[in-house]
């Protein structure tokens, strides 16, 4: 099965892309782990890409297409995959539909995480990250058993730049000018299915099985 999760920041489609990928066997990409990862190592792609990932601002399309080529022709994308945060723009959209053309590659839902601005600023001014192992915390809903402590490694929890509210707010602002049209590219492909994202994930977890049985 391979699936696109749409929606703002916040909205939980990485939380659920994580479930489904062990639960189902599918390849999670996120291309916002991924810029991480390259910005935290130095990468000449993540010198690039940090002044945009750090001021809320999409990082340009070529920078992200070309990741996920390289990405997409490894083997384990093969069994079948959940990207998240990817595509972000619908020339990015054309892009992976030729690059999944190439592949003999089809997809088979875009999966609409719809969520009100407010929930979000909630939920990411709140969201808290282990500094060492990358575990996600929540101040109110998911808090660690030690305050600053991540439970898994003991490692320091620390506030993403981009979770503050400020940098919220002009995320939400990005992703409404060039993002929200990717649901009306997918609409038209009939490959759109909207679930509710404002919902906690136990809640949301049989709403998107039940899409995807």
């Amino acid at each position: 099965m391979r699936l696109i999760f749409l929606g703002p920041p916040g909205a939980g489609k990485g939380t659920m892309a994580k479930k489904l990928s062990k639960s189902r066997g599918l390849l999670h990409l996120s291309t916002g782990d991924l810029l991480r990862a390259n910005i935290k190592e130095k990468t000449a792609l993540g010198k690039e890409a940090v002044s945009f990932v750090e001021n809320g601002k999409l990082v340009p399309d070529q920078l992200v297409i070309e990741m996920m080529r390289h990405r997409l022709r490894e083997q384990d994308a093969r069994k079948g995959f959940i990207l998240d945060g990817f595509p972000r723009t619908t020339e990015q959209a054309k892009a992976l539909d030729g690059l999944l053309g190439e592949e003999n590659m089809k997809l088979d839902h875009a999966v609409n995480f719809d969520a009100s601005d407010g929930k979000i600023i909630e939920r990411l001014s709140g969201r808290r990250i282990c500094g060492k192992c990358g575990a996600i915390y929540h101040l109110k809903n998911i808090p660690p058993k030690q305050p600053g402590i991540c439970d898994q490694c003991g490692g320091s929890l620390v506030q993403r730049k981009d979770d503050n509210e400020e940098t919220v707010r002009r995320r939400l602002e990005v992703y409404r000018e060039e993002t929200a049209p990717l649901i009306e590219y997918y609409e038209r492909q009939n490959l759109l299915r909207t679930v509710p994202g404002e919902l906690d994930v136990h809640e949301l977890e049989p709403i998107v099985k039940k899409i995807l049985a």
